[in-house]
């Protein structure tokens, strides 16, 4: 009795290893690649680049993807809406997606920002307009401040850049841990998040509705396969700690500048972050819309592409835009 009680942890660690390793292999079967991957030096990245049309009035842009994201969830926000209209590059940020991770300075946004750099050159794109939701806004950021030129301008969308009081997920500092991280990445953490992606990705949009097809068009399972979760839960463990040394900075930051934000923002605090670099970065735009959450790429997509079209140079009053948007989210609120 006493041998089977102390084999039962064992046998239950054994099943959730032998259901990490099937499931992560079924999620990457469901969810392929579908960038190319490019060597940056010594690592590789991937990426969709989308070229411009004859027509094109845009410049380049390129798509930062936040915590727990991929690719595909900028790509499905905003590829359909802006075709032919700039070339934009949709990539995997070092260690997420499809994309590998790289030395140890990946683990921190300027790393990830030096690697775009790179991943620019190579797919041709001199200057761009640099776009980063939520974990993002801090890549771009940097970006902006490490490569300025190529930076035609900034769009932040719900970005994390700021200081916050507080802490972070337990979990994530659980996946980081060199042992005990590499066993609750690959025991733990894949079967508990399948439980949680409905509920989970619901939580990051409210209060607004989630799109119905988000789950099968942007693949967050991809981000519970073992390596990517512990790389995931490592660059947001290492956010708070960067950002208090490089905020300093961002009032040197002088390229067209937009901030778009919802004052309901579940996911992070939107009267630190949003508020806070419109006060450092001289001559950027708030745009603070009520009833938005955590998604501005999909809930005021428009606003978005308007606000793209502004720091390219053309006139848009996106205030007024902004209380459209906000009527819109109002009646849908009261449906």
């Amino acid at each position: 009795m006493l041998i089977a009680l102390l084999a039962l942890p064992f046998a239950l660690a054994l099943a959730g290893y032998v259901f990490t390793a099937w499931k992560a292999r079924a999620i990457e079967a469901a969810f392929p690649n579908i960038g190319e991957l490019v060597d940056v030096g010594g690592f590789r990245m991937s990426s969709v680049l989308v070229t411009a049309g004859a027509d094109a009035d845009l410049p380049p842009i390129i798509f930062i993807h936040g915590a727990s994201g991929n690719l595909r969830d900028q790509m499905h926000a905003f590829r359909t809406q802006l075709e032919g209209r700039a070339t934009m590059l949709f990539l995997d940020r070092p260690g997420h997606g499809y994309s590998e991770r790289g030395g140890p300075e990946n683990a921190w946004p300027d790393g990830q920002a030096h690697a775009i750099a790179r991943l620019m050159e190579i797919r041709g794109i001199e200057r761009a307009i640099i776009v980063g939701h939520s974990f993002g806004g801090a890549i771009a950021a940097s970006f902006a401040l490490e490569h300025p030129e190529k930076t035609a301008g900034l769009l932040f969308l719900a970005p994390a850049t700021h200081p916050w009081p507080g802490g972070i997920d337990w979990y994530y500092d659980v996946a980081k841990i060199p042992a005990l991280g590499w066993l609750f990445t690959r025991i733990v953490a894949l079967p508990a998040g399948l439980s949680r992606i409905d509920s989970g990705t619901r939580f990051v949009f409210a209060p607004n509705r989630r799109p119905d097809d988000y789950i099968t068009e942007t693949a967050p399972a991809l981000v519970l396969r073992p390596d990517a979760f512990r790389n995931n839960a490592t660059d947001v463990a290492n956010l708070l700690d960067y950002v208090r040394r490089i905020q300093p900075r961002y009032s040197a930051i002088h390229t067209p500048t937009v901030i778009i934000t919802g004052d309901t923002d579940g996911v992070v605090y939107e009267e630190i972050h949003s508020r806070g670099l419109a006060h450092d970065i001289a001559g950027s735009e708030l745009v603070w819309i009520r009833n938005l959450g955590h998604k501005p790429d999909y809930i005021v997509t428009g606003l978005a592409i308007e606000a793209l079209e502004k720091i390219a140079g053309k006139p848009h009053d996106l205030q007024e835009s902004a209380r459209r948007a906000e009527a819109r989210l109002a009646k849908d609120h009261e449906e």
